[in-house]
């Protein structure tokens, strides 16, 4: 079961999710999310247990709990929605691979 916590104190490690969490059965991965470039918390997290029944308990009973100053969410997680595809730019969709198409001023540049 893939469990999400919100609301987490920037403090909050990957360590610190193991130790909230593993009271209520085996831990299979812990994540706390980082900011990509400056490394700190974005104050939520994932954590994935064996055990279904015991991650209901563990939602059951830490969502609206107060953890290190803060009071959290937790629920069970969603799956992750794939995202668009990112538009090549350069290609141009249906206009050839051009950049606009069209021959107005196409010297000027």
């Amino acid at each position: 079961m893939n469990i999400f916590i919100a609301g987490l104190s920037f403090n909050v490690n990957d360590a610190d999710l193991v130790n909230l969490f593993e009271e209520y059965g085996t831990i299979t991965s812990a994540k706390v999310i980082t900011d990509r470039q400056t490394g700190k918390s974005k104050g939520y997290g994932f954590v994935e247990m064996d055990d279904k029944a015991a991650g209901g308990k563990a939602i059951a009973e830490l969502n609206g709990a107060e953890y290190d100053g803060r009071t959290i969410s937790v629920s069970e997680a969603r799956p992750r929605e794939a995202k668009p595809q990112r538009r090549d730019f350069h290609g141009g969709g249906n206009r050839g691979g051009s950049y606009g198409g069209g021959s107005y001023n196409r010297n000027r540049y």
